[in-house]
């Protein structure tokens, strides 16, 4: 009797951990949009195969911060429709202003009015996909307009992150001392772990000629989210480049609570929403540990 009431205590354990109800433990897994990007009209039928295809969650990426809306609705009325899948809203790609373009303080403008509507869309975070960086003082206003919005963002009860490509792993800046260091390290040391976490994409890291498990044992902690990537279907032994299931086994030193699956490419022939469902299934064997 005592060692059935200690595993359902660790299972429940599990699903707070992972912000979901009584499922199994890896289960709660998300879309990033984009991925079926041009098969979302009617967004109301994209939105039911998304769940269809077993995730829990959506990640958007077509906010619209002028009008304030996502995917031409209202926040309120865009996190109504995805409740009435059966799926939560849990975080955006949305970029903003080139702080060397524009103002620091209109580029603060803009991310307060996305924070204001990501928060109504029942958002937990907000993720910025990337940025243009050119230079070591354009990725130092970067790191310090990023500090200023996570703090904005934990006001309302949001977090905020940074989503890479592989471009972070391979430019080298030359700093004042005269020693080289890569985008991303630059990035990881210049912003307040208190504001600013990174969504791992396992992808391009891997493509940047970097190993993920290197990157959590060098800075623990640091990565809240994943976007667990391949080349085409998660996990597709023809073409995976990523080794998943060693990653997922350093899931507590990363700090991942959330992974989202996100597809640039499908296996010819196959419906986006099949290979969805196909990567989704693959994650749902791997165990976060």
């Amino acid at each position: 009797m005592k060692k059935v009431f200690t595993a359902i205590v660790l299972t429940l354990s599990l699903f707070a951990a992972f912000g979901c109800k009584e499922k199994s433990a890896n289960d709660f897994i998300g879309l990033q949009m984009y991925s079926v990007r041009s098969n979302l009209n009617p967004l109301e039928d994209g939105l039911a195969k998304i769940a269809e295809a077993g995730y829990s969650f959506v990640e958007m990426a077509n906010y619209n911060n002028e009008a304030g809306l996502f995917y031409g609705l209202a926040p309120e009325e865009f996190k109504a429709l995805c409740e009435s899948k059966g799926l939560q809203v849990l975080c955006s790609h949305t970029g903003g202003p080139n702080p060397d373009r524009t103002p620091m303080e209109d580029c603060v403008a803009w991310w307060r009015k996305a924070i204001d509507d990501h928060a109504a869309a029942g958002c937990i975070a907000v993720v910025a996909p990337g940025m243009a960086s050119d230079s070591l003082q354009t990725l130092a206003r970067y790191c310090e307009l990023y500090n200023k919005v996570g703090e904005m963002a934990a006001e309302k009860g949001l977090k905020f992150g940074y989503h890479n490509h592989d471009n972070e792993f391979k430019f080298k800046y030359t700093q004042e001392d005269g020693s080289e260091i890569t985008w991303y390290d630059y990035m990881l040391a210049n912003t307040d772990p208190e504001k600013v976490f990174f969504e791992l994409d396992l992808y391009w890291a891997v493509r940047g000629g970097v190993n993920p498990v290197d990157l959590f044992k060098a800075n623990p902690g640091r990565f809240y989210m994943w976007h667990a990537k391949d080349e085409l279907e998660v996990g597709d032994p023809a073409t995976t480049i990523v080794d998943f299931p060693e990653i997922y086994k350093n899931a507590s030193i990363a700090g991942m609570k959330y992974q989202i699956v996100e597809q640039e490419a499908f296996t010819e022939g196959l419906d986006p929403f099949e290979s969805v469902k196909i990567s989704c299934d693959y994650v749902k064997t791997l165990r976060p540990n």
